[in-house]
């Protein structure tokens, strides 16, 4: 396990743009600083400004960003609400909805703040509450994954890190996470809504895969609403970012509606 095994995996990906893409994967990236209806100018890669401006916000209801943390996400969809509309910001982890809470409080002004919570339950299971299906009116899906930029720069700075035991296990165990969540965030939406899933990943297990598996277990009832940005290249079901071409990224996204009933 570890490099060796890392290496084969991604070059058996990406091939001859293997070499290129792990240069620029270990490149800094120029700093985006979003100001929109902020206190201050937050900091985040570019492509993350397109992943959540890529949902499609309601003129009313509650907005959902499933795995918030640290809160970039939602601030740009805050930023884009409209009075009518709140948003519930979910962070699984107590550690992370803490920072998650503090960049809200510091970069949101007040009136937006008022109209932006903050919750902590199991994304992956809340779907399967029957209470809470068809609750909400566009949820973003930013899921927990291999995020392989950051495995290489902690590698490259040599520190101890996940690339030392890496294997293939890690994209298959997080593809199931991945889908659990997804799956879990459909029941979740209302008839007619828009749902966002994205990752920063690099491996089809957890961009593509999951999405399929999403189409084939509710058939019709998921409408394939393609990213309508032309950053990046489009995939099977989505579109993704990459840093050798553009120099942002790396982050996939993929969109969806429920078809109403």
């Amino acid at each position: 396990m570890g490099r060796a095994e890392f290496e084969a995996y991604y070059r058996a990906v990406y091939r001859d743009r293997w070499d290129s893409l792990y240069r620029a994967l270990l490149d800094d990236h120029a700093p985006y600083s979003y100001t929109g209806g902020l206190v201050k100018p937050y900091v985040l890669d570019r492509a993350s400004v397109l992943g959540a401006e890529t949902l499609r916000l309601p003129e009313s209801g509650t907005v959902l960003d499933a795995c918030a943390a640290p809160g970039g996400k939602s601030l740009v969809i805050a930023s884009s609400m409209t009075a009518e509309t709140e948003l519930l910001s979910n962070e699984y982890s107590g550690q992370r909805r803490r920072r998650l809470s503090q960049v809200l409080d510091e970069y949101l002004p007040g009136p937006l703040r008022a109209r932006v919570r903050v919750s902590g339950f199991d994304a992956a299971r809340e779907g399967g509450r029957k209470t809470e299906q068809g609750r909400f009116a566009a949820i973003l899906l930013d899921a927990p994954c291999s995020s392989e930029r950051h495995v290489l720069i902690q590698a490259a700075s040599s520190k101890t890190g996940a690339l030392d035991t890496w294997s293939p296990a890690r994209p298959r165990f997080l593809g199931k996470r991945q889908w659990a969540l997804l799956s879990s965030a459909f029941l979740l939406l209302k008839d007619g809504a828009s749902l966002v899933y994205a990752t920063c990943a690099l491996s089809p297990e957890e961009n593509d895969g999951p999405v399929s598996r999403l189409l084939e277990k509710y058939g019709d009832a998921v409408i394939l609403d393609e990213p309508d940005f032309e950053e990046g290249e489009k995939t099977l079901y989505g579109r993704i970012m990459l840093p050798d071409a553009g120099g942002m990224g790396p982050l996939y996204v993929a969109r969806f509606r429920k078809r109403p009933r």
